[in-house]
């Protein structure tokens, strides 16, 4: 498959994600005709047309899903880079009608942390909300008022290397997620954090866990644990735009070092033996990215892990509602109904 193809594969996928209707973004996607910088027929172009006409009529949150698949898969050019901004500054100028959501910004020794956030106060637990390496904050952050009635003080930021985080991706990049929890700790229970952490940042989520006491809960679609980052086997399947994304977040120069890098990447039996709380985790049996086996190894490591799988790709995203049904779900029973209920045993279930 070429690189546009895949492109446009992709983007249907993430599209009804997003919430658009196959329809519209199939008339979007057949006025496409290359990827090239500065062509108005490109990838960036026309979906950052589709975002301008999104944003003249009013709908400013459908703007950002249009800039957001016009940055996709990440911000590697000009125009995308254009895109990105747009994306931002859109979600900035809507939120500005909203009641009490706020932009943070953090300062990290190897680069900046931006975050939107809603009902930060220090007596409310902290819900981190993060995506995978391909999505933006803002695409999750329209959440936000939701979290803040369930009585939550929630946080919605980036993968390092994604978006507006400009913290380089590596092996130890799970510690971003300790150092927000030491931002916040003026401004939310942090003590009583729970994490939402899709896809790839669902691998940082577990990692920081098995050293951070303040992670109460981990609830992840799709995320990678071990094999994906080392299995020899695997690896030719997983999609060139994944591959390719991931080269750039690590810095890598090529495939070899891009292998190299990410068997770091992989957590031990030994470190998810740690992750002594409940984490819940949304599969897909048709998952293009991330193998079984990493799930058969939460199965025999963690003490506490139930599954939700639907016969979908990955992220699932034509389970898109059901999926967050199920999440919110889990994270209200496990936040609040669970710690009222008699106690018993852990069981591991799918």
């Amino acid at each position: 498959m070429d690189h546009l193809e895949e492109l446009k594969e992709f983007a249907r996928l993430h599209a009804r994600g997003q919430g658009m209707t196959a329809e519209h973004a199939t008339r979007v996607l057949a006025r496409i005709t290359n990827d090239t910088t500065g062509d108005p027929d490109s990838w960036a172009s026309v979906w950052t047309a589709e975002g301008r006409a999104a944003a003249t009529r009013g709908d400013l949150l459908d703007a950002c899903r249009h800039y957001a698949l016009a940055r996709f898969p990440y911000h590697g050019d000009a125009d995308r880079l254009h895109a990105q901004r747009l994306c931002v500054d859109t979600f900035d100028q809507w939120r500005g009608d909203q009641d009490g959501i706020e932009r943070l910004e953090f300062d990290h020794a190897d680069g900046t942390v931006a975050c939107w956030a809603a009902g930060l106060d220090r007596s409310r637990p902290l819900l981190v909300v993060m995506g995978g390496i391909v999505s933006v904050k803002e695409q999750w952050a329209p959440l936000l008022p939701l979290l803040r009635k369930l009585g939550f003080a929630a946080v919605v930021t980036e993968l390092p290397g994604v978006g507006e985080n400009t913290v380089t991706y590596g092996p130890d990049s799970w510690r971003t997620l300790s150092f927000l929890l030491d931002q916040l700790a003026d401004r939310a229970q942090v003590s009583d954090t729970s994490m939402l952490a899709l896809s790839f940042s669902g691998h940082l989520a577990m990692g920081a866990a098995a050293e951070d006491p303040r992670i109460r809960r981990v609830l992840t679609v799709g995320a990678p644990v071990a094999d994906f980052f080392t299995d020899e086997d695997w690896w030719p399947r997983v999609p060139g735009i994944t591959t390719d994304t991931l080269r750039r977040l690590t810095g890598s120069e090529d495939l070899t070092e891009l292998r190299h890098r990410l068997a770091q990447f992989a957590l031990t039996p030994e470190q998810l033996r740690q992750v002594r709380i409940p984490v819940r985790y949304v599969a897909s049996s048709r998952d293009e990215i991330i193998p079984d086996t990493d799930q058969a190894l939460l199965r025999r490591t963690l003490d506490d892990v139930r599954f939700k799988t639907f016969d979908d790709v990955h992220g699932s995203p034509a389970h898109l509602d059901a999926m967050r049904r199920w999440l919110i779900s889990q994270l209200l029973w496990l936040r609040f109904a669970r710690r009222r209920a008699r106690p018993t045993t852990s069981v591991r279930a799918s």
